[in-house]
């Protein structure tokens, strides 16, 4: 008889933008404490024992995008971080910020805005390709956006023999989508700050990264 695994592949696919806004709220909550040093790769692995089986950490996928509108003292940061992160084994899943004219209601006036375009789908399509190729047996979307929800849908009915589910970064709990999924959990706000690179963080080839002195 064929030997069946009890192992259960565990995917994570985060959604960096509603990450980030969650820790800011964090820093917010905690005062002087910085937690944007994040080791996606620590946090992810201390929530497999909310999953079903011999959870283990397959992949991590972080989409996000250089907003180079800002400044380059921004990016060169965010460059930064993202050298640690793909030291540690995650992929890099880069969209781009676009411009969006928009008008005052109240004055009439038009101004520029950017929006992070792209990563909804990205997440989508990465979604669906790891179950259909067989790359893991659970994924996890870290996000509390409502956009994702029919990502999950389509997922779930493509590939009913896998299974998704979502991590609602702290403050992003959303109702819809913790409905569509019963394993759905929460990212608690200490997660944030108990799972940080070191400062300086050493690169396997020996480099060493510094945390940011400002954000």
């Amino acid at each position: 008889m064929p030997v069946v695994s009890d192992t259960n592949r565990v995917s994570f696919l985060v959604d960096g933008f509603n990450v980030y806004h969650s820790i800011r709220d964090v820093e917010r909550q905690v005062g002087d404490a910085s937690a944007k040093w994040l080791d996606l790769r620590s946090l992810c692995t201390s929530y497999l024992y909310r999953l079903d089986g011999y959870a283990e950490l397959e992949e991590i996928h972080y989409f996000t995008a250089y907003a180079g509108h800002r400044s380059p003292e921004t990016v060169n940061r965010h460059k930064r971080y993202i050298r640690c992160l793909e030291d540690t084994g995650v992929t890099i899943e880069l969209a781009q910020f676009k411009e969006k004219s928009i008008r005052c209601k109240k004055c009439g006036r038009h101004f520029t805005k950017y929006e992070e375009k792209e990563t909804d789908v990205a997440i989508a399509a990465r979604l669906l390709e790891i179950l259909v190729e067989d790359r893991c047996d659970t994924a996890v979307i870290v996000s509390g956006d409502t956009d994702l929800a029919s990502a999950y849908r389509t997922a779930s009915r493509l590939v009913s023999d896998k299974t998704v589910t979502f991590a609602f970064p702290y403050n992003r709990a959303n109702s819809e989508l913790k409905q569509l999924s019963d394993a759905s959990f929460k990212v608690g706000p200490r997660q944030y700050l108990n799972h940080q690179f070191d400062d300086p963080y050493v690169l396997a080839d020996g480099t060493e990264v510094d945390k940011p002195s400002s954000w």
